[in-house]
């Protein structure tokens, strides 16, 4: 029997589906939905639904072999403040290691209990793990917090104390509770604190998700493994990546990459994946994306979780337009809800705003609309609202309502701005969306919405004469200005990564290229990139061909390009890397650092043999217990030695990586 794989990417905008033939390359059905980002499940059932039906005269329900998700569920919910309450146990921690944790600022709500113990870099202890003061600390807050974290000094050396602490927490609770060793190998013990307290904070969420997406598949019949994207571009098991949701931290983008070297099948290319929201530029060799080794960004802080090497800005088709003193339009890098998806979704509001447009009063705000998202759930806020807080938000409900009835006071204001930063309303505005749908580039959405506010900020801004004959034309000349300005960003995007530079934007040089002059008083300028530019995203057929011709080459733009997360979702493979340390020790011999207390070997030789041995036993079960079949292992070995000494007596320290790609059995 054929069997399929199912791929779901939940973007700012659109939530994709697609059914594709791993074997054949065939992409048998796409599907849209918008995203409900009150509720990402919502999404997820209406786009799986979709494509369940397009399909349905193709295969069969018991032919899906595979479903697999990108999400943006980790990202969006540390950003915005989202999450568990939880508490984070230090072991042996300093208070200089406190301090450079950032967990006060970071997680504000977090409760802190420092404990005696720990390790050395060799892995000794240090001294007893105090268990003494930590029940008794447990007890007391075990009712007002949801999920614990524990980090350990020089845990990655010896993580005992660690695993003691999680097995009392068990004793005295049923929290979810998060080491920091079993994430990451790093020696930064501030930094793995952190990333294990961020992950423990949204292990709820993403069983929420994962649970939905299941209901759903079951309401389709589908029993296949389920799957979800991490930031490396590999995929793993649901129920694995429940534990470890932290790794999911650019799950889209780099689904994106993987899915876009599927339907280019360039191996060498930059890729530009333009969103609703953001916009992200990688660069691929042989295949595989760079990987940051320094961790990926949460929430403003950096984590120690392996993710693809990603510039990311937020320039997308929902970005707002913004107009200076001068009036020169630009792109601010926040997200706004384009006025054309909401007259799509509120045809009444075309009503309103020709009324705001015959009264000629603040036309920039009267196309300013704010509401919940869809899907929004009020006992989902997140911990430390106020009272006051609250009462705001209970004027705010899911049909839109003017900005400036709602927000009267200029604390109201700034409430208001804080609460769409962190994703629990949503505003309407202009966008580079609303420019495509009035110049006819888009039209999914109410091109009469689109013209509507187009004139209006226009208007407000002198950039549209007040008169009514030719108002065609005017509108189109604004959208004009709007739509230059999204490819002259982009274009700039695609040369910093193509140059390895990050050039200003009063640069002149790069400017004329990048706004389409070429000339600079008598001189002709023009770059050339010497790899191939892979636009994928919806926006993308609609801005980047123009980036092409500013840029002097074609940049392709593959067939699906606009569900390419969806497709690398689909048909990703299970990357398992596992790093063992050795390391010597003062009397003779060395400690292999591995899951538990490390493991003493007298001589170099069997030091390196034993730590190969178990790293490639410990990829191997790991992407078996996946579901992976067919692995392909590779094993690297760095080494420090002492110099003009043979191998076995020269040894000071080494590194053992185990990589294994296995493919996901169906």
């Amino acid at each position: 029997m054929t069997h399929f794989n199912i791929g779901i990417d939940t973007g700012g905008t659109y939530t994709d589906a697609v059914i594709v033939n791993p074997q054949s390359h065939e992409t048998l059905a796409t599907a849209k939905s918008l995203t409900t980002r009150g509720k990402l499940e919502i999404g997820v059932t209406n786009a799986l639904g979709a494509v369940m039906r397009e399909s349905s005269h193709l295969m069969q329900a018991q032919q899906v072999g595979l479903v697999s998700l990108s999400t943006t569920l980790a990202t969006n919910a540390l950003v915005e403040g989202m999450g568990s309450s939880v508490a984070v146990i230090l072991i042996g921690f300093s208070d200089d290691m406190v301090k450079r944790s950032h967990l006060s600022v970071a997680i504000p709500s977090a409760k802190i209990i420092r404990i005696d113990g720990g390790h050395e870099y060799d892995g000794r202890e240090t001294c007893a793990l105090e268990e003494t003061k930590l029940i008794p600390e447990i007890d007391s807050i075990k009712d007002s917090v949801d999920a614990f974290a524990v980090a350990g000094n020089y845990s990655i050396r010896n993580p005992e104390h660690e695993q003691r602490a999680r097995q009392v927490i068990s004793e005295c609770c049923e929290h979810p509770t998060t080491i920091s060793s079993e994430l990451s190998d790093g020696l930064n013990g501030p930094l793995r604190a952190l990333t294990a307290t961020f992950n423990v904070r949204i292990v709820s969420l993403i069983i929420k998700l994962v649970n939905s997406v299941r209901l759903s598949m079951a309401e389709y019949e589908i029993d296949a493994p389920l799957m979800i994207v991490k930031g490396d571009g590999s995929i793993a098991s649901a129920d694995s990546v429940i534990e470890r949701p932290i790794e999911t931290i650019l799950s889209g983008p780099a689904a994106s990459v993987i899915g876009a070297n599927f339907i280019a099948n360039l191996n060498d290319f930059v890729i530009a994946d333009v969103g609703g929201t953001t916009s992200d530029v990688a660069t691929v060799r042989n295949g595989w994306p760079n990987i940051n080794e320094s961790g990926a960004i949460a929430g403003g802080y950096r984590t120690m979780v392996r993710a693809i090497d990603m510039q990311t800005i937020g320039l997308g088709g929902d970005s707002e337009v913004e107009i200076n003193h001068k009036g020169r339009i630009g792109l601010r890098n926040n997200r706004v809800v384009p006025v054309s998806l909401l007259c799509h979704r509120f045809p009444e509001l075309l009503g309103q705003l020709k009324v705001s447009l015959a009264d000629g009063m603040g036309l920039a705000r009267a196309i300013r609309y704010v509401f919940l998202p869809e899907g929004f759930e009020r006992q989902l806020l997140p911990a430390g609202l106020s009272d006051v807080d609250k009462e705001f938000l209970l004027k705010i409900n899911h049909h839109p309502q003017l900005f400036d009835r709602i927000v009267v006071r200029a604390s109201d204001r700034a409430r208001a701005e804080r609460f769409i930063d962190h994703g629990i309303v949503q505003v309407s505005g202009l966008t580079p969306s609303d420019a495509a749908h009035a110049l006819g580039l888009q039209s999914q959405w109410s091109t009469e919405g689109a013209r509507l506010a187009c004139l209006m900020l226009g208007r407000s801004h002198a950039l549209i004469p007040w008169k009514n004959e030719e108002t065609d034309n005017d509108i189109e000349g604004f959208a004009r200005l709007v739509f230059d300005a999204m490819v002259g960003k982009s274009s700039q995007l695609i040369v910093n990564q193509l140059s390895g530079e990050s050039f200003s934007d009063d640069n002149a040089l790069v400017n004329v290229v990048t706004h389409g002059d070429g000339s600079l008083g008598y001189l002709s300028i023009s770059l050339t990139p010497t790899i191939p530019v892979v636009a994928v995203g919806g926006p993308a057929a609609v801005f980047y061909p123009e980036v092409g011709r500013r840029l002097n080459t074609e940049v392709v733009i593959p067939t699906n390009a606009e569900v390419a997360n969806a497709i690398g979702a689909a048909i990703g493979r299970i990357k398992i890397r596992k790093v063992i340390e050795i390391t010597g020790v003062e009397s003779g011999g060395y400690h292999i650092h591995h899951q538990s207390k490390p493991v003493f070997s007298i001589n170099a030789g069997d030091a390196l043999e034993q730590a190969r041995q178990l790293a490639d036993s410990y990829v191997r079960n790991k992407a078996s217990s996946m579901g992976g079949s067919s692995p392909e292992i590779n094993i690297h070995v760095e080494r420090v030695d002492l110099p003009n000494m043979d191998e076995e007596r020269s040894l000071i320290a080494a590194t053992v990586i185990a990589e294994c790609l296995s493919t996901p059995a169906s």
